[in-house]
């Protein structure tokens, strides 16, 4: 049924026609205009449509839109959007940061540049030497390699730089020479042209002109190597989930994954790959991307052999540390230590002779490194003495449990959730806790208070205390303590 015509009132209002039919509102025309501006009839507003639409409702329709319209905003206060924003800018700038530091460098070998200055200072001469005595070295570069008990090493030889009062080449920022890509001088915390350091010891990838420029002719290069298949594995578990290209893998036992086809999953330019393929190889400065199979290798490891005096074995540790002792003439105390970066020993899987081999064969460059230089450590074994090796590896051992006995309470690592000091909790890999620390006994000796807590000390922890401004690891220390990762 078609509705009733409505007529327009006088005043504009519509009267309904008979036959009970409801109001019907007029459809307002376009306002007129005169000389750009609007009539008075444009300033009168035509009544909504929807106000006809809510009395068409029933009461209790008209309640229900009622309690509706009048419903408390639901927006987010303010102050919570800047939150989520200003964690959005954080996050970004996070990955941003974590991207210029983490991207994998070329694997090209760094084009030849003009040979730098030599440092100016004459070498540095202990005092107070008995006569008779051997004169111990305090200019010392320790090519830091990854996974290999270098962080013990680094401990020993902050402690022997206080205890002569040496100078460090230290990075700036963060606790290695912006890893990975190749050393530079300017990396080095406040250089200036000429500088002269007794010990540089930081993560780098070497390059052997810079670093000899800022060390006396007569420094000693010392490095330390690891089976390659037992380091494969400790980075593996320690760096992989830096690796994206290991985001891939399934099942729990990923690193047996990986090695049954790694060529499906490696890819050399990939971010971090380094860390996954002849990581000493690459440490050392070199293309861990090379074919086993050519000269530039061998070469590669004579020149080792010849910019390095003394290569250590992380599997002889104290062996290795007796040969050092002699090397440097320094005294027993100087080499005492703790472990320190130690994972538990239930966070390590068992290498199966398959796995092992599956593992070596992978990182074939590193096998022919540490092949020779296993042999050339047992060469100067031999020269030392094996029986007079025996003896002074026997008597650090004894020496290290006294210390244990003095030092740390229960005599043994502990894990991270069971460190009462945070001045003592180790940097953990991203998503685990496997890293052991220690904790000190309450009472000790003022006689030994001061060296063990040293022995003790994380390197990040002992870099600050050394002075050193370390607000990038910082920064991100936090970060993963805020976000639990």
């Amino acid at each position: 049924m078609a509705p009733s015509t409505v007529q327009s009132s006088p005043a504009g209002r519509g009267q309904p026609a008979q036959g009970g039919a409801k109001e019907m509102i007029p459809v307002p025309t376009a306002p007129a205009k005169t000389k750009g501006y609007y009539s008075c009839q444009s300033q009168q507003r035509p009544r909504s449509t929807m106000s006809y639409r809510v009395r068409a409702l029933s009461p209790q329709q008209q309640d229900a839109l009622i309690q509706v319209t009048e419903m408390p905003s639901r927006r987010k206060p303010w102050h919570s959007m800047a939150k989520g924003l200003l964690l959005g800018c954080l996050f970004t700038g996070l990955l941003l940061l974590f991207y210029s530091y983490t991207i994998a460098p070329s694997q090209a070998t760094m084009a030849k540049a003009p040979e730098p200055a030599r440092c100016s200072s004459p070498p540095t001469l202990p005092t107070n030497i008995p006569k008779g005595s051997c004169w111990p070295k305090l200019d010392v570069v320790f090519m830091k390699t990854h996974k290999t008990a270098s962080s013990t090493l680094l401990n020993i030889l902050f402690r022997f730089g206080q205890k002569h009062n040496l100078k460090f080449a230290f990075p700036s920022g963060m606790s290695d020479f912006n890893y990975p890509s190749f050393f530079k001088r300017n990396t080095v915390h406040n250089y200036q042209p000429g500088d002269c350091f007794n010990i540089i010891c930081n993560h780098m990838r070497f390059s052997y002109a810079e670093v000899h420029s800022l060390v006396t002719p007569n420094a000693t290069f010392i490095t330390v190597l690891r089976d390659p298949a037992h380091l494969f594995e400790s980075s593996f578990q320690y760096f992989g989930v830096l690796v994206p290209f290991t985001w891939k893998l399934t099942g729990r036992n990923k690193l047996a994954k990986f090695l049954q086809d790694p060529d499906r999953y490696y890819d050399p330019k990939g971010i971090n790959a380094h860390y996954l393929r002849n990581l000493l190889f690459f440490d050392l400065g070199y293309d861990s991307g090379l074919d086993p199979r050519s000269p530039q290798v061998e070469e590669h490891i004579l020149e080792v052999e010849q910019r390095f005096h003394l290569v250590m074995l992380q599997e002889y540790f104290d062996e290795s540390l007796v040969l050092l002792k002699d090397l440097m003439c320094w005294e027993l105390e100087d080499v005492l230590y703790f472990k320190l970066n130690a994972r538990r020993a239930s966070a390590i899987p068992q290498m199966t002779g398959k796995l092992y081999q599956q593992a070596t064969d992978w990182n074939q460059l590193d096998a022919r490194l540490y092949r020779h230089f296993n042999a050339s450590f047992w060469r100067k074994v031999e020269a030392f003495g094996r029986e007079r090796m025996a003896r002074e590896v026997a008597s650090l051992r004894q020496e290290n449990k006294r210390m244990e006995r003095i030092c740390i309470d229960g005599e043994h690592a502990v894990d991270a959730k069971d460190i009462e000091k945070p001045s003592l909790q180790p940097w953990q890999a991203m998503g685990t806790k496997t890293i052991l620390g220690y904790n000190l006994k309450k009472h000790i000796s003022h006689q030994y208070g001061q060296l063990c807590r040293k022995m003790v000390t994380p390197e990040i922890q002992y870099m600050t205390e050394l002075g050193v401004n370390l607000w990038v690891t910082k920064l991100w220390w936090y970060i993963r303590k805020l976000l639990h990762i």
